[in-house]
């Protein structure tokens, strides 16, 4: 059974983005960038540990860096109060 993007954000998940550096295989003094995104659960990460994880047994470019951002789309926002009502006919 899959979980829908929202479920995963009701269940606390938020989206990650991290950003990849690694050594290309065939040119190892050449960094390339790699973007991946997916929704995770901070600060343990453990879906973006998986990836990294599968990265490095199945992959050939070493992992260089890794830089990770993250937000959670659903949670309390601001709220400010109305000063009047427009009515539009």
């Amino acid at each position: 059974m899959t979980i829908s993007a929202f479920e995963k954000q009701l269940m606390g998940y938020g989206l990650t983005t991290a950003e990849i550096h690694y050594h290309m295989p065939d040119h190892p003094g050449l960094l390339q960038l790699y973007v991946w995104q997916d929704y995770d659960l901070a600060p343990k990460f453990p879906t973006l540990k998986g990836f990294l994880d599968f990265w490095s047994r199945e992959l050939d470019g070493v992992l260089h860096s890794v830089r990770v951002a993250h937000n959670k789309l659903i949670g309390p926002r601001e709220w400010r109060a109305v000063n009047g009502v427009f009515t539009l006919q």
